[in-house]
């Protein structure tokens, strides 16, 4: 036999093969197997073939020989089976979190879990009719930097977006930025996922609390050299279960809060006149309240806040802070 070097990766070639040609269903005979070694430049005799065969099993690949007339090799287990592969998919194709393009990539990257002959059955699962996938590619790249400033203990920096109703184009619902000061900076404690979405919890210095950013609103962050601020509130919170309806309810014409925590009431009120609303540390978030918000200019809500809750408010601009009387 020449000395070809490719011979030195045949048993590499020879799982690929083994892993990407065979499943339960479908084998390869000793002569297909050595064709298939031919197509990458590889010869091959039976005997050496049988004896890479069992090195590849001692190594701890399930290789099974079919019962026929034909004896054929097969791959009867993998790390994953197909019904874990094709939940998988199921999983990804229902997420609306995940773009239809990233949908598509994840699916074929789990398509090289399985046979050639199993991948085809994976593909029919890419086809689901009327589910809301969101546009935001960037978002996990944004996770990913979030997650880099968590475990690094820094604060980022980052732009914010809001959603508006506009009558005036063929869009209704448009992403603008949120204008702040100084940009928004703020410490990253942790990540949670509610109802499609995920929520960055994250400590904001100038407001000496702890705040919640819906991730899809965030662009082009930025992991500082600070390191973090707020550990003491971090520890004394704790990551809840966050209400994607405060998140929603800020376009229905009225509010309506029914014994609901200042901290809810905070997130609609902000998206609903495009504030940003500061609670002293002397006042709880938790603290409960029942009122129903509809178009009252945003001084006279705060003057009716202000006598249910024995709270002080002083406006600056698009800013409210708010204190204990």
């Amino acid at each position: 036999m020449s000395r070809n070097p490719m011979q030195k990766q045949k048993l590499l070639y020879l799982r690929k093969i083994l892993l990407e040609k065979t499943d339960e269903n479908h084998g390869l005979t000793s002569s297909e197997i050595l064709a298939e070694l031919a197509l990458y430049g590889i010869t091959a005799e039976r005997k050496s073939l049988y004896d890479d065969l069992q090195v590849l099993e001692k190594f701890g690949m399930d290789i099974c020989k079919s019962k026929s007339s034909t004896v054929k090799y097969y791959v009867a287990s993998r790390e994953f089976e197909l019904p874990e592969l094709k939940l998988l998919v199921d999983a990804i194709q229902s997420s609306k979190f995940i773009t239809e393009k990233k949908s598509i990539s994840l699916i074929h990257k789990l398509e090289g879990l399985a046979s050639v002959h199993d991948g085809k059955e994976l593909q029919r699962q890419v086809f689901v009719a009327n589910r809301a996938k969101t546009m935001n590619e960037r978002i996990y790249y944004s996770v990913d930097k979030i997650q880099n400033a968590i475990a690094l203990n820094r604060k980022i920096s980052f732009k914010y977006y809001r959603w508006e109703l506009d009558f005036s184009g063929t869009e209704r619902i448009v992403k603008r930025e949120k204008i702040r000061n100084g940009g928004y900076t703020a410490s990253p404690w942790a990540l949670c996922w509610d109802d499609e979405n995920y929520y960055l919890i994250a400590y904001d210095t100038c407001a000496d609390s702890i705040k919640h950013y819906r991730v899809d609103k965030m662009d082009d962050i930025e992991v500082l050299d600070d390191e973090r601020d707020g550990d003491r509130l971090s520890k004394r919170a704790c990551v809840e279960k966050v209400d994607a309806r405060n998140y929603s309810q800020w376009f229905s014409p009225r509010l309506i809060f029914d014994n609901t925590p200042l901290k809810d009431i905070v997130i609609n009120l902000e998206r609903r006149y495009n504030i940003e609303i500061s609670l002293s540390s002397n006042i709880s978030p938790e603290k409960r309240l029942s009122l129903v918000v509809c178009h009252e200019p945003l001084e006279d809500l705060m003057e009716v806040m202000s006598s249910l809750m024995s709270i002080r408010y002083r406006i600056d601009g698009n800013r409210v802070l708010i204190t204990q009387r």
